[in-house]
Protein backbone atom coordinates (compact mmCIF):
# COMPACT_ATOMS: atom_id res chain seq x y z
CA UNK A 1 0.00 0.00 0.00
CA UNK A 2 1.21 3.41 -0.61
CA UNK A 3 1.26 6.04 1.79
CA UNK A 4 -2.53 7.12 0.58
CA UNK A 5 -3.63 3.75 1.25
CA UNK A 6 -4.07 2.90 -2.31
CA UNK A 7 -2.66 -0.16 -3.81
CA UNK A 8 0.81 -0.04 -6.10
CA UNK A 9 -0.01 -0.90 -9.83
CA UNK A 10 3.06 -2.80 -10.03
CA UNK A 11 2.10 -5.34 -6.71
CA UNK A 12 -1.53 -5.35 -8.69
CA UNK A 13 -0.31 -6.75 -12.18
CA UNK A 14 2.30 -9.38 -10.34
CA UNK A 15 -0.07 -10.31 -8.11
CA UNK A 16 -2.97 -10.79 -11.21
CA UNK A 17 -0.02 -12.97 -12.99
CA UNK A 18 1.61 -14.65 -10.48
CA UNK A 19 0.26 -17.91 -11.32
CA UNK A 20 -0.97 -17.47 -13.98
CA UNK A 21 -0.94 -20.79 -15.97
CA UNK A 22 -2.62 -20.65 -19.26
CA UNK A 23 -4.24 -17.25 -19.10
CA UNK A 24 -3.88 -14.50 -22.04
CA UNK A 25 -3.31 -11.35 -20.63
CA UNK A 26 -4.39 -8.29 -22.52
CA UNK A 27 -2.70 -4.73 -21.59
CA UNK A 28 -4.86 -1.83 -22.14
CA UNK A 29 -3.06 1.42 -23.70
CA UNK A 30 0.34 2.68 -21.89
CA UNK A 31 0.86 1.97 -18.53
CA UNK A 32 -0.97 -1.46 -17.93
CA UNK A 33 0.69 -2.69 -20.77
CA UNK A 34 4.13 -1.55 -19.61
CA UNK A 35 2.97 -3.12 -16.19
CA UNK A 36 2.38 -6.62 -17.79
CA UNK A 37 5.50 -6.37 -19.15
CA UNK A 38 7.83 -5.31 -15.96
CA UNK A 39 5.73 -8.28 -14.35
CA UNK A 40 7.72 -10.36 -17.22
CA UNK A 41 7.17 -10.82 -20.39
CA UNK A 42 5.06 -14.05 -22.12
CA UNK A 43 3.75 -15.34 -25.22
CA UNK A 44 0.47 -15.34 -24.24
CA UNK A 45 0.68 -11.88 -23.64
CA UNK A 46 -1.12 -9.36 -26.00
CA UNK A 47 0.10 -5.64 -26.04
CA UNK A 48 -2.45 -3.13 -27.56
CA UNK A 49 -0.57 0.21 -28.82
CA UNK A 50 -2.52 2.86 -30.10
CA UNK A 51 -6.12 1.15 -29.47
CA UNK A 52 -7.60 3.12 -26.68
CA UNK A 53 -10.86 1.84 -25.60
CA UNK A 54 -10.50 -1.49 -27.17
CA UNK A 55 -9.12 -4.05 -24.76
CA UNK A 56 -12.56 -5.03 -23.19
CA UNK A 57 -13.77 -6.04 -26.64
CA UNK A 58 -10.38 -7.20 -27.99
CA UNK A 59 -10.56 -9.95 -24.69
CA UNK A 60 -14.27 -10.42 -25.72
CA UNK A 61 -13.43 -11.68 -29.28
CA UNK A 62 -10.09 -13.49 -27.86
CA UNK A 63 -12.53 -14.99 -25.00
CA UNK A 64 -15.00 -15.95 -27.73
CA UNK A 65 -12.75 -17.59 -30.26
CA UNK A 66 -11.00 -19.38 -27.06
CA UNK A 67 -13.85 -20.43 -24.58
CA UNK A 68 -11.75 -23.23 -22.65
CA UNK A 69 -8.55 -20.10 -22.33
CA UNK A 70 -9.06 -17.83 -19.53
CA UNK A 71 -8.68 -14.36 -20.96
CA UNK A 72 -7.90 -11.48 -18.59
CA UNK A 73 -8.22 -8.07 -19.93
CA UNK A 74 -5.92 -5.46 -17.36
CA UNK A 75 -6.25 -2.06 -18.24
CA UNK A 76 -6.89 1.47 -16.90
CA UNK A 77 -9.81 3.83 -15.71
CA UNK A 78 -9.23 5.93 -18.95
CA UNK A 79 -9.42 3.53 -21.41
CA UNK A 80 -12.42 1.97 -19.46
CA UNK A 81 -14.72 5.08 -19.46
CA UNK A 82 -13.75 5.20 -23.20
CA UNK A 83 -14.94 1.60 -23.81
CA UNK A 84 -17.88 1.65 -21.55
CA UNK A 85 -20.38 0.72 -24.02
CA UNK A 86 -17.93 -2.61 -24.16
CA UNK A 87 -19.34 -3.63 -21.23
CA UNK A 88 -22.85 -3.97 -22.03
CA UNK A 89 -21.95 -6.09 -25.32
CA UNK A 90 -19.92 -8.20 -22.80
CA UNK A 91 -22.85 -9.00 -20.38
CA UNK A 92 -24.78 -9.89 -23.34
CA UNK A 93 -22.27 -12.16 -25.29
CA UNK A 94 -21.43 -13.88 -21.61
CA UNK A 95 -18.01 -15.13 -21.95
CA UNK A 96 -17.52 -17.46 -18.78
CA UNK A 97 -13.90 -17.16 -19.10
CA UNK A 98 -13.19 -13.60 -19.81
CA UNK A 99 -12.19 -11.09 -17.19
CA UNK A 100 -11.44 -7.46 -16.56
CA UNK A 101 -9.48 -5.89 -13.76
CA UNK A 102 -9.24 -2.26 -14.41
CA UNK A 103 -6.22 -0.37 -12.49
CA UNK A 104 -8.01 2.70 -11.63
CA UNK A 105 -5.81 5.65 -10.32
CA UNK A 106 -8.65 8.51 -10.70
CA UNK A 107 -6.17 9.94 -13.91
CA UNK A 108 -5.69 9.93 -17.45
CA UNK A 109 -2.05 8.94 -17.12
CA UNK A 110 -1.36 9.01 -20.93
CA UNK A 111 -2.18 12.56 -22.07
CA UNK A 112 -0.65 14.56 -19.07
CA UNK A 113 -2.54 12.91 -15.29
CA UNK A 114 -5.76 15.07 -15.66
CA UNK A 115 -8.37 13.74 -13.10
CA UNK A 116 -10.72 10.96 -14.70
CA UNK A 117 -14.22 10.95 -13.97
CA UNK A 118 -13.69 7.55 -11.53
CA UNK A 119 -12.75 10.55 -8.94
CA UNK A 120 -15.93 12.22 -8.72
CA UNK A 121 -19.51 10.52 -9.56
CA UNK A 122 -18.36 7.75 -12.14
CA UNK A 123 -18.74 4.08 -10.65
CA UNK A 124 -17.41 1.60 -12.98
CA UNK A 125 -18.59 -1.44 -10.57
CA UNK A 126 -22.25 -0.15 -10.78
CA UNK A 127 -21.83 0.45 -14.61
CA UNK A 128 -20.61 -2.99 -14.97
CA UNK A 129 -23.49 -4.46 -12.67
CA UNK A 130 -25.87 -2.34 -14.55
CA UNK A 131 -24.96 -3.64 -18.01
CA UNK A 132 -25.21 -6.72 -16.67
CA UNK A 133 -21.99 -8.41 -15.45
CA UNK A 134 -23.53 -9.89 -11.99
CA UNK A 135 -19.25 -10.41 -10.64
CA UNK A 136 -18.60 -6.65 -10.42
CA UNK A 137 -16.31 -5.92 -7.80
CA UNK A 138 -14.35 -3.13 -5.53
CA UNK A 139 -11.22 -3.84 -4.69
CA UNK A 140 -8.83 -2.00 -2.61
CA UNK A 141 -6.60 -4.32 -0.63
CA UNK A 142 -4.03 -7.19 -2.11
CA UNK A 143 -6.22 -9.57 -0.50
CA UNK A 144 -8.89 -8.84 -2.73
CA UNK A 145 -6.81 -9.05 -6.00
CA UNK A 146 -4.95 -12.35 -5.12
CA UNK A 147 -8.47 -13.98 -4.58
CA UNK A 148 -9.40 -12.30 -8.33
CA UNK A 149 -6.62 -13.75 -9.69
CA UNK A 150 -7.71 -17.24 -8.62
CA UNK A 151 -11.33 -16.54 -9.91
CA UNK A 152 -9.34 -15.93 -13.33
CA UNK A 153 -9.02 -19.68 -13.62
CA UNK A 154 -12.69 -20.21 -13.55
CA UNK A 155 -13.34 -20.23 -17.45
CA UNK A 156 -17.32 -21.82 -16.25
CA UNK A 157 -18.24 -18.26 -14.20
CA UNK A 158 -17.38 -15.31 -15.79
CA UNK A 159 -17.56 -12.71 -17.01
CA UNK A 160 -16.15 -10.89 -14.26
CA UNK A 161 -14.80 -7.52 -13.37
CA UNK A 162 -12.75 -5.86 -10.54
CA UNK A 163 -12.42 -1.86 -10.20
CA UNK A 164 -8.46 -2.20 -8.62
CA UNK A 165 -7.70 1.41 -6.78
CA UNK A 166 -4.37 2.14 -6.97
CA UNK A 167 -2.26 5.12 -6.79
CA UNK A 168 -0.97 7.82 -9.17
CA UNK A 169 2.77 6.81 -8.28
CA UNK A 170 4.86 7.62 -11.70
CA UNK A 171 6.56 4.25 -12.67
CA UNK A 172 9.61 3.46 -14.73
CA UNK A 173 8.23 2.31 -18.32
CA UNK A 174 9.13 -0.90 -18.92
CA UNK A 175 8.18 -1.09 -22.60
CA UNK A 176 7.28 -4.69 -24.58
CA UNK A 177 7.50 -4.88 -28.65
CA UNK A 178 5.46 -2.39 -30.75
CA UNK A 179 6.23 -4.91 -33.26
CA UNK A 180 2.46 -5.57 -34.14
CA UNK A 181 2.94 -8.36 -36.14
CA UNK A 182 5.20 -10.11 -33.99
CA UNK A 183 2.87 -9.83 -30.86
CA UNK A 184 -0.21 -11.14 -32.93
CA UNK A 185 2.05 -14.07 -34.24
CA UNK A 186 4.01 -14.85 -30.93
CA UNK A 187 0.35 -15.92 -28.79
CA UNK A 188 -1.42 -17.44 -32.66
CA UNK A 189 2.12 -20.00 -32.06
CA UNK A 190 1.42 -20.33 -28.33
CA UNK A 191 -1.71 -20.89 -29.10
CA UNK A 192 -1.77 -24.06 -31.90
CA UNK A 193 -2.07 -21.47 -35.35
CA UNK A 194 0.06 -20.40 -38.18
CA UNK A 195 1.67 -17.42 -38.33
CA UNK A 196 -0.99 -14.95 -40.47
Amino acid sequence: MSKANLLDRRQVVSALLANRKDVVAIGGLGASTNDITAAGDHARNFYLWGGMGGAAMIGLGLALAQPKLPVLVITGDGEMLMGMGSLATIALQKPSNLSIAVLDNEAYGETGGQTSHTSAAADLVGIAKACGIADARAISTLAEVEAFAKAVHDVSAGPRFANVKIDSASVERILPTRDGTYIVNRIRGDLGFQPI
